[in-house]
């Protein structure tokens, strides 16, 4: 019933959300509470979203920790907070998974009065599409504007014919990173659909392992959750593995969209120079390039994927705070924060990778 909305996004699909329930990595204990909505005309499902109860502000990306700390210094309780997102996903998509506007308007509605009805401090949308962002910004929310980087796919056959669009120095400095990459020892295999076996997924599992320890301090996501996936979401799914003397050591999954190729983990059992950049961007547009994708997102943060082609985009989000003195001081810091991000996407894009007219294309 959910997936007969129809989105096709990948992270809001019912399978998805499932696995992270089924797999623990939501629900009691992680400071992730499901409480989805869903909005019924006639008896017929018409509009839903995936809303959580949190404790904690962690696994977000679009990141409020200095809000809670003034909210709670001020004498406030800033958690339980109600949040409409996927999990651990730094993905833009909708978040209003409607056919119409007045549907996605009252969802919105929805939210907010639970919010309000039950004295919560505060509800956030965050990774929303940019129409949900306008739709939120009619209805009074305060609207959040960050960066990622993109690649964006300008009708390339393949990838040489991206690189010809880069600057020479860039160019000259992919193919040399890819070199190197390719000179560890192994090889390199992409995955999907039935390719894509359980040992694959106990591979990937200490990959994940070591990066969620150096980044996170634990994992998000528990084992059970690539059992989910090796059931429920493969087809949903390119992994990308590197190999040497027959044991795995190093990979990147991706998420594949209608239209875009979600970059979303990667980890290694051992270190070899520029291995990162080939499986996590490069392949990904190798992909991306040959499934007619329009665009690779890679993830949060990140300036140094600017070198590698990929660009600096907008990420939107929406938030409500019950207090409104809190409110408005928030409200000073995200329009001084929105002038920041636009001129700094500005200035990345003017001294971006790509050739301008008058380039030597050595």
């Amino acid at each position: 019933m959910w997936d007969s909305l129809g989105t096709g996004d990948p992270f809001t699909s019912h399978r998805f959300l499932l696995a992270l329930e089924v797999s623990g990595s939501v629900g009691p204990g992680s400071g992730w509470a499901p409480h989805h909505m869903l909005a019924h005309q006639g008896g017929r499902l018409v509009g839903a979203m995936p809303l959580y109860l949190k404790s904690h502000s962690q696994g977000e990306y679009i990141f409020d920790f200095n809000w809670a700390d003034a909210y709670t210094r001020a004498g406030g309780d800033y958690y339980p907070k109600l949040q409409a997102a996927v999990p651990f996903t730094p993905a833009s998509g909708p978040r209003l998974l409607a056919a119409n506007d007045a549907t996605r308007r009252a969802l919105l509605k929805g939210a907010l009065e639970i919010a309000a009805n039950n004295n919560l401090s505060s509800f956030h949308m965050t990774f929303c599409t940019k129409a949900e962002f306008d739709l939120g910004g009619e209805l009074g929310l305060m609207q959040r504007l960050n960066t990622q980087f993109h690649w964006q796919n300008d009708g390339y056959k393949c990838f040489d014919d991206f690189l010809a669009a880069l600057s020479s120095r860039k160019r000259k400095n992919i193919r040399r990173e890819r070199r190197r990459a390719q000179s560890f020892g192994g090889n390199i295999v992409t995955l999907t659909g039935d390719d894509i076996r359980p040992e694959h997924w106990e591979a990937f599992w200490q990959f994940y392992q070591d990066t969620g320890a150096r980044k996170w301090g634990t994992p998000y996501l528990t084992r059970a959750f690539f059992d989910q996936a090796q059931n429920h979401l493969r087809d949903d799914i390119l992994l990308v593995l590197a190999e040497r003397d027959g044991r795995y050591i190093a990979g990147a999954l991706n998420f594949i969209g209608p239209d875009t190729l979600f970059g979303r983990y990667w980890g290694a059992v051992e270190h070899h120079p520029d291995l990162h950049f080939e499986l996590c961007y490069y392949r990904a547009i190798e992909a991306a390039i040959a499934h007619g994708l329009a665009r690779v997102e890679a993830g949060a943060q990140g300036e140094h994927k600017l070198a590698r082609g990929y660009l600096p985009t907008p990420v939107y989000s929406l938030h409500w705070l019950r207090d409104k003195g809190f409110a408005h001081a928030v409200q000073r810091f995200l329009d001084a924060e929105a002038e920041a991000v636009i001129e700094d996407m500005q200035e990345l894009t003017e001294t971006g990778p790509f050739r301008q007219q008058g380039d030597d294309d050595g």
